[in-house]
């Protein structure tokens, strides 16, 4: 991962009357900078003291023994894909969906075990794309293109874990899920 620093930032919210608060709005604005940052664990508290602590996964995690693995298959409509991850903790999936056939935009989607950390792509996808969901990267791409996604990068939970395929009724694809296994890192702190 290079030069990853966790930078915690805190700030507080002052009341101008004394009522609940209904919302607040962050909109976090970087200037004159270069490089990719990521936002991650926003996390507001009541009271004046601060007291969540999240430190980066960077120091908790590290790569498995094993070589990473891949899992290669064909979908039709929808179906519950189950992946061995046979490292000690989850571990960031890859996958790679190439479609058989033309897909409305929005009618493909993937999601974790019942349901949870469901991605959808907005726009439609002819036969032969190959559209990327990189957790490895935090990317989406179709054809080697930036491509919109809606939703959550996927995961493989450490044993075996579940992953729901949904195509449109009659539709196939060809999907190929990767993964780098992962074990606990040792201390948190």
């Amino acid at each position: 991962m290079g030069n990853v620093r966790f930078i915690r930032l805190a700030e507080v919210v002052n009341k101008k009357q004394d009522k609940r608060v209904v919302s607040v709005t962050v909109v976090p604005t970087i200037t004159d900078c270069s490089g990719t940052i990521y936002f991650t664990d926003l996390q507001l508290q009541e009271g004046p003291a601060l007291t969540g602590y999240a430190p980066h996964t960077e120091i908790c995690l590290k790569e498995s023994e094993n070589a990473p693995v891949w899992f290669n298959g064909i979908v039709r409509s929808e179906e519950t894909v189950i992946l061995l991850n046979l490292g000690g903790t989850s571990a960031g999936l890859d996958i790679n969906l190439y479609p058989k056939q033309y897909m409305e935009g929005g009618s493909v989607t993937l999601a974790q075990g019942v349901g949870g950390q469901k991605a959808t792509f907005p726009n439609a996808m002819n036969a032969g794309d190959n559209v990327a969901l990189l957790a490895s990267k935090r990317e989406c791409t179709r054809n080697g293109a930036k491509e919109t996604k809606e939703g959550f990068y996927q995961y493989s939970a450490a044993w075996d874990s579940k992953h729901i395929v949904s195509l449109p009724q009659g539709k196939s694809a060809q999907l190929l899920y990767s993964m780098q296994e992962m074990d606990d890192g040792g201390e948190l702190l």
